[in-house]
């Protein structure tokens, strides 16, 4: 799961892919033609940002007829999120109840 948790950071650690998958999370389904639309780079570079994003299995795609479609797969990123951020953040909750709990202590017995 390292090697593949790998290609998924390499993959979200560049601005330009990073947009190309909030394209495809606004709008699912885009062609190469489409995701090039708004981008200032060539197609051949959406291609291989692209290649890299499927390769991380952040992007799948689907051939309908001659056209490729693309997609988001947001699997990888919640596996990171399970493993990275809800983590620390199963720390954080446990804190709040033991203040809570100390609160509700102190105003049963002020002193």
């Amino acid at each position: 799961m390292v090697a593949h948790e790998d290609k998924v950071f390499k993959a979200l650690a560049d601005s330009s892919r990073r947009r190309l998958l909030d394209r495809l999370r606004i709008k699912k389904g885009l062609t190469l033609s489409e995701l090039c639309e708004r981008h200032d780079m060539s197609r051949q570079a959406v291609t291989k940002h692209l290649a890299l994003l499927e390769a991380a299995n952040l992007v799948v795609t689907i051939k309908r007829g001659r056209e490729k479609l693309h997609y988001l797969n947001p699997v990888p990123i919640s596996e990171i999120c399970a493993r990275w951020i809800d983590r620390f953040e199963a720390g954080r909750l446990q804190a709040l109840d033991n203040l809570k709990q100390a609160l509700e202590e102190n105003e049963r017995d002020p002193h």
